[in-house]
């Protein structure tokens, strides 16, 4: 069978927020799609911080904003000489996107820069097709590579924060100028198909993200603790909820209800959410470990009685998959591609998201009955093996990628 071979793009790599992007890479690698992967940023941490496999990865990635004045200069005067129409094109399409806007021209001359270095590069490595990940600002670079350099082009689309300003993100343009789109869920597929003519349709899959279950497995626990031990993961921003979440341990604690809190991961809401905890008096019961790696997020799924993650906005969060692959009951809110995953009462339990009540009400409910804590998290963990298992999720995935680009 002919490899094929691509080049992936990504906006930071390795990230801690990105981690399911390089256990992707590594699987599709396995089945024998040759990737080499770009990312417009450098790693969200100092070289010594990463894991042995991320120091490999970030080894052999192509960084688009480190190469400085210099390669951007001779990435244009190359163009110039190689792909002259392109440019023009490229130039054109940026400046058209950007509408009346200054600002959007600038940041559009700057992708177009990036786009340049990126396609100079795929010339390089005599690589012809870009894949990118997330329908941000990435994936205008991706739309600018094509119109320069005639590479075809993909994305993966995640939400939800493109969903929401479609325009601003020209969502609706990389649509169109894509030649596939994969969609993390049908509620994603949902809403590109909401902003693309129905011709479009036919680009789209959904292909599910995944965990891996060896990896992520039951753990028994000996000792027993009085209090309730609750898990939120992920970036600490507005989007997330945290704050609804800690409203809600004050609550528990009116009600006589003991549980604590440890909130793994970094993000700009953190000294807020640290000031939000003392002035509602929980402080003692909360921790804020800052960011984890993959090599030791394992031992605070262990220790969790309960995984919380109170989202007023998501894509479809790998952390659930996660922690239902450990059969740890989640409690998340009925927003976007998350239905998919978790039915309410079965496999996890939903709450309206804001609903600080709601979320006291399921948290205390699932603090009261150890037995239903066990029942919803073995039927997580089913779910996982079911339909988000990443070596399964990975293959359908090879499976699309060589299909659509043998289409190409």
């Amino acid at each position: 069978m002919k490899q094929h071979r691509l080049a992936y793009l990504v906006s930071q790599y390795p990230a801690y927020s990105h981690t399911f992007i390089l256990r992707e890479v590594q699987q599709l690698r396995e089945f024998d799609l040759s990737i080499v992967v770009a990312s417009i940023n450098l790693p969200d941490r100092q070289i010594d911080q990463l894991t042995p496999l991320e120091k490999e990865e970030a080894e052999h990635t192509f960084y688009v904003k480190s190469q400085g004045i210099l390669k951007a200069g001779i990435a244009l005067v190359k163009t110039l000489f190689f792909k002259p129409i392109g440019l023009v094109k490229g130039f054109k399409k940026a400046v058209k996107l950007a509408g009346f806007d200054i600002k959007r021209l600038l940041f559009n001359v700057f992708y177009l820069i990036e786009a340049l270095l990126l396609g100079q590069w795929m010339r390089s490595q005599q690589i012809t097709h870009l894949h990118v990940h997330f329908a941000t600002p990435a994936a205008m670079v991706g739309l600018l590579v094509k119109e320069v350099f005639g590479y075809s082009f993909s994305f993966t689309v995640h939400g939800p924060d493109e969903f929401y300003d479609a325009a601003g993100y020209n969502l609706p343009e990389k649509i169109l100028a894509a030649d596939f789109i994969f969609c993390i869920s049908h509620y994603a597929r949902s809403q590109v198909m909401k902003l693309s003519p129905v011709s479009a349709w036919t680009k789209f899959d959904v292909c599910r993200l995944g965990v891996d279950p060896q990896r992520f497995i039951p753990h028994v626990k000996t000792e027993k603790t009085r209090e309730c031990k609750l898990l939120c993961v992920g970036r600490l921003t507005s989007a997330k909820g945290q704050a609804i979440l800690l409203e809600a341990i004050a609550e528990l604690n009116l009600q006589g209800i003991s549980v604590s809190l440890t909130l793994v991961g970094m993000g700009p809401d953190q000294q807020s959410l640290i000031h939000y905890a003392e002035t509602l008096g929980i402080s003692e019961q909360v921790i804020f470990t800052g960011p984890v790696d993959q090599n030791h997020i394992i031992a605070y799924y262990q220790a969790a009685d309960v995984f919380v993650l109170p989202s007023f906005a998501e894509g479809l969060p790998v952390v659930l998959m996660e922690a239902m692959a450990m059969e740890i009951p989640c409690i998340t809110t009925a927003i976007t591609g998350v239905p998919e995953l978790i039915q309410s009462g079965e496999d996890g339990l939903l709450v309206a998201a804001s609903d600080r009540d709601g979320l006291v009400e399921a948290i205390a409910k699932l603090v009261n009955d150890p037995l239903l804590r066990k029942q919803i998290g073995q039927a997580g963990r089913s779910k996982v093996l079911s339909d988000y298992d990443l070596t399964k999720n990975t293959r359908y995935l090879f499976e699309k990628f060589v299909q659509r680009l043998a289409d190409l």
